[in-house]
């Protein structure tokens, strides 16, 4: 199975381990059976974290975890940013980590290798992120653990905050952008710790430095083996 570019789709599997990051997973699968087509607000910090990064930077990021690296986890485009669902705690370690790998470099002739890493928002325990739709055409039918159903209930636009979340589960605003560039397509699937997050920007930073002011031809054309995940 592969994943490019283009608009991929969740998988049912894939669909119940997003919707057990909220209080309600039964609501939020639900929601989806009803309206595929529906981004949702979910909260991070338990089953995962969220690495924002601007487009351009993030998928040099990705492309240094597919092409030299151990892959990636899921992987989202929303409102022109890429987000990297990463393992629970990257949010609180990766800045850490970014700052060690800055200051450790400033004796050296290596002192500007994080320079060209653009600010990365960390989402962990308390932030909440509207990730995309699982389909535009497909419904989902997948078996949930009993619980008591809370209906999903509507999100006003623009009202997600990391500081106040939503109520988990709750529909957010379609944009034309937001759309799976790596879908989740396991109930567990492996994700990159803050590690494997700092490496692979790195490698985007030195990378951004040596890139033609031409860029290529066809930038939508890149494909990735999601067999190769772990």
């Amino acid at each position: 199975m592969s994943s490019a570019w283009n608009a991929s789709d969740v998988t049912p599997d894939g669909a119940a381990w997003l919707a057990s990051a909220g209080t309600y997973p039964r609501s939020t699968l639900a929601l989806w059976e009803e309206r595929p087509d529906a981004p949702v607000v979910l909260p991070c910090g338990s089953v995962f974290d969220v690495v924002s990064a601007p487009a351009m930077f993030g998928r040099r990021m990705l492309d240094r975890l597919w092409d030299d690296g151990p892959g990636s986890g899921p992987v989202a485009r929303f409102r022109g940013r890429m987000l990297l669902f990463a393992a629970p705690g990257t949010a609180q370690r990766l800045p850490a980590l970014l700052e060690w790998e800055e200051w450790g470099g400033r004796d050296s002739r290596e002192a500007t290798r994080t320079d060209a890493v653009p600010p990365l928002l960390c989402h962990g325990t308390g932030d909440a992120v509207t990730v995309p739709a699982p389909s535009r055409n497909t419904s989902l039918t997948v078996p949930a653990p009993p619980e008591s159903v809370s209906p999903a209930v509507p999100a006003p636009p623009d009202s997600i905050s990391p500081a106040t979340p939503p109520p988990a589960g709750t529909t957010a605003p379609t944009r034309s952008d937001s759309r799976w560039l790596v879908a989740p397509d396991t109930r567990q699937p492996w994700l990159p710790g803050p590690e494997v997050l700092l490496w692979a920007a790195v490698r985007a930073a030195r990378s951004a430095v040596r890139i033609s002011i031409f860029p290529p031809a066809d930038q939508g054309a890149k494909v990735y083996d999601v067999s190769r995940r772990r």
